[in-house]
């Protein structure tokens, strides 16, 4: 069709060859061949609703056959698959319409004449009308047989193609409403000709659709001599008994109050093959613009791939109770990527194999609300169930850990759910949470002090919370490996700043009162002042191959010296991350702070020869080295010299 502007321009129609078209959709369309069951069940539930919706104004559609079903027969023999609906059919002009024409969705236009309540209850699942020829990815010829509800048996109809442009269509006889489709399996395809292999496909992607699929019950067979065994098998035969594959009650769209608390937890063994009992869950229901119904597990153990960022991830998605993927990543964060769980949506934009979710502003939606249903759970787990959310974070705790890098929006209530080991209390299990210690500030203190290190036991017993100590000023623990990359993230909280008491300058004095080295018991005197200059110099002297500065410090009361790392260097925890990585990482020298009380340092002070001088300086760096966790340069030429100065 052409039409002709007053410009002598031409419109022009898009012209499809129909062969080519057929042969990219068996193709390229798919990536996974069991998904054709998952297709053509759909569309057999689909025509299974229309009849339904149709029949509230003219029951005699049912035809005195109410009970609706999806059959599924398998001949492995014959490699022949059948799966028969006793839904709504086709007429002739609808099979030539929805058959006959490509990417053409009868269920998608019986949806536009659908209003109301009618269109809110509708389980249609078809979008774009091209399920039915996934078919021919593995079958090479495919028969479709229906009568439509209310139509003569004579006014059946016979569609027919091998999978080419064309196809053939003819009259029959058909007794019984709705449609037959049967396929004859490719001689590669013989996989799917098998009656447990179809079984295990109907219950991955159809289990919870609403209708029944049912095949035929498979018999244990006699023992030879057995005769009745033998009649029994041979009425079998006769009167064959069908028994549903699928659930067909997606236990997500019942209501809270009908699912007790053993069919939530019987639900989470199924979604997540964990056999142990889940900590929490959250059944909602969202209505309105967007639709969808959600059902999320925090689960009590973490699985083993927990810290592999690449593993398999993400809840199950489904779209109307039919399955679409088994790790649905978009929904969830990283830092969330152990909760288990479904999504059912009424309507999300998939591709056209409805293998791929689209990201848009819709997905975006969904994945907030989810993220923050997650928190808020954890949040009231936190509150009210404090011995279970210990388990919890003894579990997923460093995980989590990630949040504030990833998700900005909930930094402060991701913080809260953080919990740590302090100073002030007894134990390395992480118990204070980030408000606790708020609480417990002293007056005049405006930051949060923390100290990070590989180990529970190195960092409590670090020389940098001697004078935190000495103040009884509290000072959070962390010894999980992302502690201080996270901390990068987390600026502050409620307010108040974080400061890690072994990085840059120390200043107490708006907790104590007293200037930062009002420690040191001669301050004013200038002799002693001179002293401490000269023993700092020489000391940066001895060691200016191996330290930024050296500087009396305001955090030692028990320690000769420690290390203390520059306002905008790497920390030895990243710069740990960084070289597993694979990393380069950039070369940085400590600062090293010496406290001029101590006799080592006074000794060193008053040494006379420089090369005891140097070793007392080598061996001073080095322990504060080993105090702060760091691994030693030369560990056997430290023995050595420490043993020359306890020995001569």
């Amino acid at each position: 069709m052409t039409a002709k502007t007053k410009t002598g321009a031409e419109t022009l129609g898009f012209q499809t060859e129909a062969k080519q078209l057929l042969h990219l959709m068996i193709h390229s369309l798919y990536s996974n061949k069991e998904i054709f069951l998952r297709e053509l069940i759909s569309n057999a539930s689909d025509a299974t609703d229309k009849l339904r919706f149709e029949a509230l104004e003219n029951s005699a559609l049912y035809e005195d056959d109410g009970d609706l079903r999806i059959r599924i027969g398998v001949d492995e023999e014959a490699k022949i698959i059948t799966i028969t609906d006793n839904g709504i059919g086709m007429s002739r002009d609808e099979v030539i319409a929805n058959l006959g024409t490509i990417a053409r969705s009868g269920t998608a236009d019986f949806m536009k004449n659908l209003t109301g309540d009618q269109k809110q209850d509708s389980q249609l699942i078809g979008q774009f009308g091209v399920g039915f020829y996934s078919s021919f990815i593995v079958a090479d010829n495919v028969v479709v047989e229906t009568r439509r509800a209310g139509a003569k048996s004579s006014e059946a109809v016979r569609w027919s193609c091998s999978g080419e442009a064309d196809y053939q269509i003819e009259a029959i006889e058909r007794a019984e409403r709705g449609t037959t489709i049967t396929m004859h399996l490719k001689t590669d395809e013989s996989e799917f000709g098998n009656d447990w292999r179809l079984r295990s496909i109907v219950k991955k992607y159809s289990d919870h659709i609403a209708i029944p699929v049912e095949m035929l019950k498979q018999e244990i067979p006699s023992m030879p001599g057995n005769e009745q065994d033998a009649e029994a098998d041979e009425t079998v035969i006769t009167a064959p008994e069908w028994q549903a594959v699928n659930d067909a009650k997606a236990l997500w769209t019942r209501s809270r109050s009908e699912v007790s608390d053993e069919d939530y937890k019987e639900f989470y063994r199924h979604v997540s093959s964990d056999f142990a009992e889940p900590l929490a869950w959250s059944h909602n229901r969202v209505e309105g613009k967007q639709e969808y119904t959600s059902l999320l597990y925090i689960p009590g153990m973490a699985p083993m791939d927990l810290y592999q960022r690449e593993a398999v991830r993400g809840i199950k998605l489904y779209i109307k109770r039919t399955f679409i993927m088994d790790d649905a990543e978009q929904f969830m964060p990283m830092y969330l990527r152990f909760v288990k769980g479904v999504l059912d949506s009424a309507d999300l934009p998939l591709n056209v194999s409805r293998e791929i979710l689209q990201k848009t502003p819709m997905v975006d939606s969904i994945r907030a609300a989810l993220t923050k249903r997650t928190l808020d759970m954890l949040g009231k787990m936190a509150t009210s169930e404090p011995e279970k959310y210990a388990t919890f974070w003894s579990q997923f705790g460093a995980v989590l850990k990630e949040g504030p890098s990833e998700d900005h929006s909930n930094r402060e209530k991701i913080a809260k759910l953080f919990r740590f080991a302090s100073s002030s209390v007894e134990g390395a299990v992480p118990t204070v949470s980030l408000a606790d210690y708020i609480d417990r500030m002293k007056e005049g203190q405006d930051k949060i002090y923390y100290v990070t290190g590989d180990s529970y036991s190195v960092i409590n017993d670090s020389p940098y919370l001697e004078v935190f100590r000495k103040h009884d000023v509290e000072v959070l623990l962390m010894s999980d490996r992302v502690d201080e990359w996270m901390m990068g993230y987390l600026t502050e909280f409620d307010g108040k700043s974080f400061q890690d008491v072994a990085r840059g300058e120390l200043d107490l004095s708006s907790i104590t009162g007293q200037t930062s080295d009002s420690d040191s018991k001669d301050k004013d005197s200038k002799t002693d002042n001179d002293q401490h200059k000269e023993t700092v110099a020489r000391i940066n002297s001895l060691l200016e191959d191996r330290v930024q500065e050296v500087r009396v410090t305001s955090r030692l009361t028990d320690s000769p010296a420690c290390l203390v790392v520059g306002d905008n260097d790497m920390g030895e925890q990243m710069r740990k991350i960084m070289e597993a990585a694979g990393q380069a990482v950039p070369e940085s020298k400590p600062i090293l702070e010496v406290n001029m009380e101590h006799p080592l340092v006074s000794k060193l002070g008053a040494e006379s020869n420089d090369e005891d001088a140097a070793r007392l300086a080598g061996v001073l760096f080095d322990q504060a080295a080993l105090s702060a966790g760091r691994p030693l340069e030369n560990p056997a030429k430290f023995v050595q010299e420490l043993n020359k100065l306890m020995f001569g």
